[in-house]
């Protein structure tokens, strides 16, 4: 038995790392439709949280007593669906061109068809072979193989950045995952032909007090589970968004939310309801205190710190509890582990696709220290009316905390639209005095353009495009004595458009089809600009792949002055339709103004990659003209553009482009260009 134990615990082991595994390989490949926003990993969460869901519902239905032998060969005949499914993808890729027209469709239907399937029977591994063994060995169900499950998660979830990424291709990282999935395959299918000699009717002996679970108890199962999912999605989105755009921060909070559920199930004795009670409720109530100041905020560190630690708390909590609560019936295993799926589908859904849909401003993090105090208020009710008062007041405080939030948004911003891509607001003050009026375009707390409205300043470009910037210096000296065809990658505010003069054509490209409304309505750089003015929406790399070559003069590559880059615009293969649209002398301008990511040696790269030249531009803050210190990377074959004086003065060589590989869309790794040094 313990040869078969150990069969029982690899074969989990190995079925979560592929699980989580797959999770960073398969968003990876919606990059070249949908960009890097973080909502896209969001929605992929909703996605598999969903997916494990259904691979829990088949879990519990295909080990029910009264279920027919012939289920066992219907896992079986699965398991050889999907490795032929696995290698039908291989052969025959989708095409994610359209994506980002319907990106949540998009993001499902992708999902579903390249690793649905697998995923599914991935995600019912751990309650059906838990139960398979209780039935073997005639024993309770084995609650601490769950907490194997999440650490074979945690493994995978460090090794994808950190070791598969940086080194291999994303072809060769699914044809390797390939392979392992067929190993699991046959490790699950030895395990179900064993299991179909065991009768069904045996149940596994219950404990002499084993009785069926309460409503109440079942309920919890679900609403626990929901509580630590909406705490992963809104902690995950506020970090990323408000607190600071690093790449593969998202990584943080899963690991966080993983941890949990091991110490939950292996390590139970290591839960305190009291002590984790009083340290979330000191933690709630500072990080409450904190959401309330919209205008302040303390040092990135401290910052993703405090809200790291208040998710550990949270999610130990609900998993915890739920832990506690697990059942004594055997019978009512697979149950367990359904609703806790269910929840976890459950929280996700409404942080990462009810709450956009819902609401106009960002309230995930108030709602979901809202969810956590209810349900501490409701599991702590039998402790007397101490801990009642203090989670009805915690709730209360809470809803007063969402209306303040709501209040101050509208107080500050003259608009503010959310959708799949995030938060947009536009905020008006009226400093610095020379600007008379400002008003501004955040993406979360990325500043997207700023346009002063005092007379002279109204079509002075302002933020990262003055005109000794990169794009300045571009679009000043491409083609002096005509008229100038430019393509922008971005449209932001529309600052670029103060460039154009009468003749020009400046065709912007935009994924967000809310931001086209606000640089209409509520900026005047477009309406202002004597050029021809034409915006494509939808992602511009699809868009240019479809349209005829333009012949731009100059194109700028603008879609990330945030540090959640879309990584699919800086491949050789995006290279090869810039060129095509790029007159014979024509620029690239790349804006890579980063906080965390050396982005020019990347850029230099892909220069290279296609025998052009690069240069980098930086340009310091100049606060009297509301300028922003700028990083640009122009690439060009245009040697006599290069040599002008105004521009020699200003473009440097870049003297490390050998020290990174160019991406494809194929292979990229944010890990070399990682500045550590910076908070």
């Amino acid at each position: 038995m313990t040869t078969s134990r150990v069969l029982y615990g690899s074969t989990i082991f190995l079925s979560a790392f592929l699980l989580f595994l797959v999770e960073p390989m398969a968003a990876k490949q919606l990059l070249p439709a949908l960009g890097g926003s973080s909502a896209v990993w969001i929605t992929c969460l909703v996605f598999f949280q969903t997916a494990l869901l259904l691979g829990y519902l088949y879990a519990h239905w295909i080990t029910q007593p009264s279920s027919s032998r012939w289920q066992n060969h219907l896992h079986l005949v699965l398991l050889v669906v999907a490795i032929a499914g696995l290698v039908a993808m291989m052969r025959f890729p989708l095409d994610l061109s359209h994506g980002s027209e319907h990106p949540v469709r998009s993001i499902f239907l992708t999902l579903t068809i390249t690793i649905g399937l697998p995923f599914l029977l991935l995600g019912s591994t751990s309650p059906l072979l838990q139960v398979w063994l209780a039935r073997r060995s005639q024993s309770t169900v084995q609650y601490r193989l769950f907490a194997l499950s999440n650490f074979g998660s945690l493994l995978a979830l460090a090794a994808y950045p950190t070791l598969i990424e940086p080194h291999l291709t994303l072809a060769f990282q699914r044809t390797l995952w390939s392979l392992g999935f067929g190993i699991y395959a046959v490790l699950c299918g030895i395990l179900a032909w064993q299991t179909h000699s065991i009768p069904r009717s045996t149940p596994a002996p219950a404990a002499p007090t084993s009785t069926q679970t309460s409503g109440k108890r079942k309920w919890l199962w679900f609403l626990l589970p929901a509580g630590a999912a909406m705490q992963l999605c809104a902690i995950t989105g506020h970090l990323s968004q408000n607190i600071a755009a690093i790449p593969l921060l998202w990584i943080l909070p899963l690991t966080v939310y993983l941890l949990t559920f091991i110490i939950a199930f292996e390590k139970p004795a290591l839960y305190r309801r009291w002590l984790i009670i009083r340290l979330l409720v000191v933690m709630l109530a500072s990080l409450a205190y904190m959401v309330s100041k919209t205008g302040v905020s303390l040092p990135i560190g401290i910052s993703i710190l405090f809200f790291l630690i208040e998710l550990f708390l949270a999610c130990l909590f609900c998993h915890g509890e739920v832990y506690a609560l697990r059942p004594d019936n055997p019978s009512e295993a697979t149950l367990f582990y359904l609703l806790i799926a269910a929840g976890g589908a459950a929280g996700t859904f409404f942080i990462g696709i009810a709450c956009p849909l819902i609401f106009s401003a960002n309230y995930d993090v108030s709602l979901s220290f809202l969810g956590i105090a209810v349900l501490a208020l409701a599991v702590t009710w039998q402790n007397g009316w101490p801990q009642r008062l203090l989670w009805f007041t915690g709730a209360a405080m809470l809803v007063t905390l969402t209306v303040m939030l709501h209040k101050a948004y509208t107080r500050e911003a003259l608009v503010e639209v959310r959708n799949f891509y995030g938060t947009l607001r536009v905020k008006q003050s009226y400093t610095p005095p020379q600007a008379h009026t400002v008003r501004t375009l955040q993406h979360g707390t990325i500043d997207h353009g700023t346009q002063w409205f005092a007379e002279g300043f109204r079509r002075t470009p302002t933020t990262y495009y003055a005109k000794d910037s990169g794009v300045g210096l571009a679009l000043e000296h491409c083609c002096k004595g005509r008229a100038r065809s430019v393509g922008i990658i971005g449209l932001g505010t529309g600052t670029l458009a103060a460039y154009g003069y009468a003749g020009d054509r400046f065709r912007f490209y935009e994924i967000n089809p809310a931001v086209p409304p606000i640089a209409q309505n509520l900026f005047t750089y477009l309406h202002d600009s004597p050029a021809q003015i034409s915006i494509a929406e939808g992602d511009a790399r699809a868009s240019l792949a479809r349209e005829a070559p333009e012949g731009f003069d100059v194109l700028v590559v603008d879609a990330f002055s945030g540090d959640a880059i879309p990584l699919h615009l800086l491949t050789t293969q995006a290279m090869t339709i810039y060129r095509r649209h790029l007159a014979p002398e024509g620029i690239l301008a790349f804006h890579v103004s980063n906080q965390y990511l050396d982005l020019v040696p990347e850029i230099a790269a892909l220069a290279a990659s296609t025998n052009m030249r690069a240069r980098v531009v930086d340009t310091p803050v100049n606060e009297l003209r509301g300028e922003y210190r700028a990083t640009w990377v122009l690439v060009s074959n245009n040697t006599a553009f290069f040599d002008q004086p105004e521009v020699a003065s200003m473009a440097r060589p870049i003297p490390d482009a050998q020290k990174v590989r160019a991406w494809t869309d194929d292979y990229s790794s944010l890990l070399p260009i990682f500045q550590w040094h910076r908070q």
